[in-house]
């Protein structure tokens, strides 16, 4: 198992936060009148601990597998989607290829396991666990030694990151019923009923809604009391979900940044934060989604989104379209002048 698993994370540079704060207050302009972009600022000063903060270079990484689960028709789209989705990453049409290439960020896909055959693609990375999860509503959707590889691929990713010296980590999501993955780890980690988080995913009607609550029902009793959050993964979630959730663990050890994105990646934080707390100071939110359940995982972990779009693609989309709103950030935090430097009268004491 990854070490970031087992180790608590560093904390953030309280020295630095500091440091950005006072700067704020000396910008030319009046206190707080860049809102969350000055508090953004300070956030990413303590975090990469520097006086100028910066998110470049920025890694993204797409986490795909497929989910015995679709056994159940818990999704609007075939399973086999999901393989191509992955044909889709590689060939630069999805929605997150496009916007690493707008962004200017590297794009890496970890294929843990379709049920289709998928060839050798130019930037995607097979990391095979199995064709598929287990049909997590009859018997626990991974085994341990399963779990472990999939937490393992997550942290040697960040570990890349590392290594590529970057200061900011997306992650994102693919995967045919990776939803009712997430609502059931979300239910079983809050304490929630499925009804309050079960939502269309990949578009279902209010139908297939139900079909999908009772699913996580089923799955649930199941699972039983057990909150071991190791054996509620197992259990629940799936192989993207679980790489996610190392690569959170392990980019907060490394003292990397997240962006998080929506629904499926927050659930990964939660299963993160919940195994090592310390991984909280380490998230940024970039959306909230529209999928339902997105909104209780938020309250749980005391987040606030940058953005609310309506959103619910996954692939780390969100996040994406959020990155500018920190990249402006940092460029107003490091190059505004102060009173002092502009010749500028400051507010006058009262």
């Amino acid at each position: 198992m990854p070490n970031s698993w087992l180790t608590p994370p560093p904390r953030p540079s309280t020295a630095h936060a500091a440091l950005a704060t006072e700067r704020q207050r000396v910008l030319t302009k009046p206190p707080g009148s860049l809102g969350q972009l000055e508090q953004i600022a300070i956030t990413l000063a303590g975090l990469t601990g520097t006086d100028q903060p910066t998110v470049d270079p920025i890694h993204i990484v797409v986490f795909a597998g497929d989910h015995g689960v679709c056994a159940e028709g818990v999704s609007a789209f075939p399973q086999e989607v999901t393989a191509q989705m992955i044909a889709n990453f590689a060939s630069g049409g999805a929605a997150i290829s496009v916007m690493a290439e707008e962004l200017g960020a590297s794009l890496e896909v970890v294929n843990l396991g379709t049920v289709g055959e998928i060839p050798e693609l130019p930037g995607v990375l097979n990391q095979i666990i199995a064709p598929s999860t287990a049909n997590l509503a009859e018997t626990p959707a991974m085994t341990s030694s399963q779990v472990v590889a999939a937490l393992t691929s997550g942290d040697q990713t960040a570990e890349r990151a590392a290594r590529a010296k970057c200061r900011l980590f997306i992650g994102g999501d693919m995967g045919i019923g990776n939803t009712t993955s997430a609502a059931a780890l979300a239910c079983a980690l809050l304490d929630q009923a499925p009804h309050t988080l079960v939502g269309p995913g990949t578009g279902l009607n209010t139908e297939g809604v139900a079909r999908k609550t009772r699913v996580v029902e089923r799955a649930l009793a199941r699972h039983g009391n057990d909150q071991d959050v190791l054996s509620v993964l197992t259990s629940l979630g799936g192989f993207e979900i679980a790489a996610l959730t190392g690569a959170i663990l392990g980019c907060a050890a490394r003292k990397i940044p997240v962006l998080v994105d929506g629904f499926i990646v927050s659930v990964a934080a939660l299963t993160a934060v919940h195994r090592q707390p310390g991984v909280r100071d380490w998230l940024i939110f970039a959306h909230r989604s529209a999928e339902p359940g997105h909104h209780a995982v938020l309250k749980a972990l005391d987040a606030s989104p940058l953005l609310d779009l309506g959103m619910r693609l996954g692939e780390g989309s969100g996040a994406a379209i959020a990155l500018p709103l920190l990249r402006s950030a940092c460029a107003l935090h490091n190059r505004m002048a102060s009173f002092s430097d502009a010749g500028v009268s400051g507010k006058s004491e009262d």
